[in-house]
């Protein structure tokens, strides 16, 4: 065979072994890939999100701007497919509050605005302390808020400059794949980079783990339960951390009766309970109790009899009285047809009076069954709401008329919201004033979360100038 018969052979050989392999690997991407910044390993989906991240720290705050905007504007449309694709994947919640929900994240979620500069001018010159990006923040969503969580989260360490690798919830991964892509479908449109937002095709825990202590991470961010929180916290890195509540609602003799029941009922049914903050039990002063019971009833509230009470316990508690997880973020009726309770119309929530050692009072139930318990006086009440809220410091609720009882309340709570005469998602900025959040970080301290908690604090020190006093 000529020299020119065999480099031409060897050639051809190379080309085909070169297409073969290319299309093996476009096989295995397809199959381990589910959108934009989906990637086959921990490390490849850091690595990408790294280098994203180095672009996205070179350009303008007009730019990140231009990014939020981007956001909003791809995802207000589709809120309700949002909704209709979480409430299929991870079957809890209903499709109405999950709309509202996502559209509060994406239109009520602080930007770029959030990231203000403290300036200090004296004889001595001028201190600027200013927020500066992580890098890649590494965040974890759950299954009962996956995509307002993950879109929320994604907004505000955006705005804040930083790449983003989402840890999503096994039970929630196909939504949340799906968010991830058109987080990055609207940032490559608006400003051309690509996987500023990623995430792992297999997401488990063995990933969370990689994630957590892989050394491009600077900055963890959890929304989750105590266990992978606490695992966060024993990283070694910065953490933020949003664990777990269990809500009082403390109404008084002062209330205002009708509105407390409407709005209890409204802040305990809304997306069957799943929120943090949903009121998870009422503690009621026993002059009212009675009246307050009838004008839940009349706000579509179903009240239980100590039977219709055993057969629920054996339904939504397991045997060693937790939360059974088949019924979290279920509905009423759900629940009721699965215990063998009738009922004569379609209840929003569940109520029944307890003890405030009970089961339904003392564990976080996520779902819309809520125990009333009675008390004597406001002082027996308060004790006992502090008692129920665990000093998780997350989030209470009160409806009183009473200036210095509020007040007291709110001090001795120290809870990270306290939502006075409203329902619970008032909190939120949901029939409420105030921002956003998916990630209220209660075991770390820092409360409501925004884009300026997923910023380096920086101070930039000039001597002698520019103090014109």
């Amino acid at each position: 065979m000529e020299t020119l018969e065999l480099e031409q052979l060897v050639k051809q050989l190379v080309i085909e072994k070169l297409a073969d392999v290319k299309g093996k690997t476009m096989k295995s991407v397809d199959k381990n890939n589910s959108g934009r910044g989906v990637f086959s390993s921990v490390d490849e989906a850091v690595q990408q999100a790294k280098l994203a991240q180095v672009k996205y720290a070179a350009v303008s705050l007009a730019t990140r701007k231009k990014v939020i905007a981007a956001i909003r504007e791809q995802f207000l449309p589709q809120v309700k497919e949002i909704a209709e694709m979480a409430v299929k994947e991870t079957g809890m919640g209903n499709i109405t509050d999950k709309i509202a929900k996502n559209k509060l994240a994406i239109e009520n979620t602080p930007g770029v605005e959030d990231l203000v500069t403290d300036v200090v001018t004296g004889d001595h010159g001028m201190t600027l302390c200013e927020l500066s990006p992580f890098g890649v923040v590494g965040a974890i969503a759950p299954s009962t808020n996956p995509t307002e969580t993950l879109i929320c989260n994604a907004i505000g360490m955006l705005a804040a400059g930083n790449a983003v690798f989402f840890g999503p919830h096994p039970g929630a991964k196909h939504v949340s794949f799906w968010v991830i892509d058109q987080l990055n479908q609207a940032i490559e449109a608006a400003i051309g980079i690509e996987n500023l937002v990623v995430t792992v095709a297999e997401p488990t825990i063995e990933a969370v783990q990689e994630m957590m202590a892989h050394q491009d991470i600077p900055l963890l961010v959890v929304t989750g339960g105590p266990g992978v929180v606490g695992q966060a916290m024993r990283s070694g890195k910065k953490v933020i951390g949003a664990g777990a509540g269990n809500p009082p609602a403390l109404v008084d003799e002062t209330a205002n009766i009708e509105k407390a029941a409407a709005d209890i009922v409204a802040g305990a049914s809304f997306d069957h309970n799943i929120l943090c903050i949903a009121e998870k039990s009422i503690v009621a002063v026993d002059s009212i109790t009675d009246y307050l019971i009838f004008q839940m009833e009349k706000n579509s509230a179903l009240m239980l009899d100590e039977v219709g009470v055993k057969k629920l316990e054996r339904v939504v508690l397991s045997s060693s009285h937790a939360t059974n997880k088949a019924f979290v973020g279920k509905s009423a009726a759900e629940i009721l047809d699965a215990a063998g309770i009738e009922y004569g119309f379609t209840p929003r929530l569940i109520i029944c009076e307890t003890t405030k050692d009970h089961p339904f009072a003392v564990v976080e139930l996520l779902m819309p069954v809520v125990p009333v318990i009675r008390v004597k006086d406001f002082d027996e009440g308060l004790a006992v709401a502090l008692e129920l809220e665990q000093g998780l410091h997350h989030t209470a609720v009160m409806h009183s008329q009473n200036i210095s009882r509020l007040n007291l309340a709110a001090r001795k709570m120290q809870t990270s919201i306290f939502v006075k005469n409203g329902p619970s998602f008032a909190g939120l900025g949901f029939g409420g004033e105030g921002s956003t959040t998916f990630t209220i970080a209660t075991p770390t301290g820092e409360g409501i979360t925004s884009a300026q908690n997923f910023a380096r604090r920086r101070r930039c020190v000039l001597t002698d100038g520019f103090s014109i006093r």
